[in-house]
């Protein structure tokens, strides 16, 4: 960005900070040891609809990329704000492979020149059975910002706050935990948490 954007107020799109993707399995064993909260296996990627022959070009590999393990379960939702969600579930539960292949989505989407159209991706997590009723929790990535927040659904379409600011003190250190409460967006209707 140069002198005359600056003084024009243009701005350059951040890129995606997609590395971050890498941490959670290692957080979510922080997470599950003191908590009880275990990964459900599924995880998803939330695109701006975009156009053109690049975007035909990303969802082919996408689709391409996926298929080549047949342990994962793959679904393209369109959402009620044109967005989609590129779902991928894993029966085994297997968080490592799951975020290299969320991962892999990401990056291909960015290699297309669509980086600026990845919105978020979120990583479920359910409470153990044991500790009463069911609880869901997603670690929501956000890309521009490289930085993850806990979503934490309840009933109604309410937030489990608690939830969200114990898991944050629990994760800070070891992901880039967002610190703004106001980027915390709720992600209502997303196919994970």
């Amino acid at each position: 960005m140069g002198f005359l954007d600056v003084l024009l107020g243009r701005t350059t799109p951040p890129q995606p900070r997609l590395d971050v993707l890498f941490r959670i399995p290692g957080a979510a064993l922080t997470l599950h040891e003191a908590t009880g909260f275990a990964p459900t296996g599924t995880g998803a990627v939330c695109v701006r609809a975009a156009e053109g022959g690049a975007s035909e070009r990303a969802w082919t590999d996408i689709r391409d990329l996926l298929r080549l393990d047949p342990g994962t379960a793959v679904t393209f939702v369109p959402d009620e704000f044109g967005c989609t969600w590129v779902t991928c579930h894993r029966d085994d539960g297997y968080l490592t492979t799951l975020t290299t292949q969320l991962h892999g989505v990401n990056t291909t989407l960015d290699e297309a020149g669509l980086g600026t159209s990845l919105l978020c991706t979120v990583t479920g997590f359910v409470s153990n059975p044991v500790d009463g009723p069911e609880r869901r929790l997603g670690l929501v990535h956000l890309f521009a910002r490289g930085t993850v927040y806990p979503f934490a659904p309840a009933a109604d379409r309410t937030r489990d706050t608690a939830l969200e600011l114990q898991v944050r003190a629990l994760l800070d250190g070891e992901l880039p935990m967002e610190p703004d409460l106001e980027r915390w967006f709720p992600i209502w209707g997303a196919p994970a948490p």
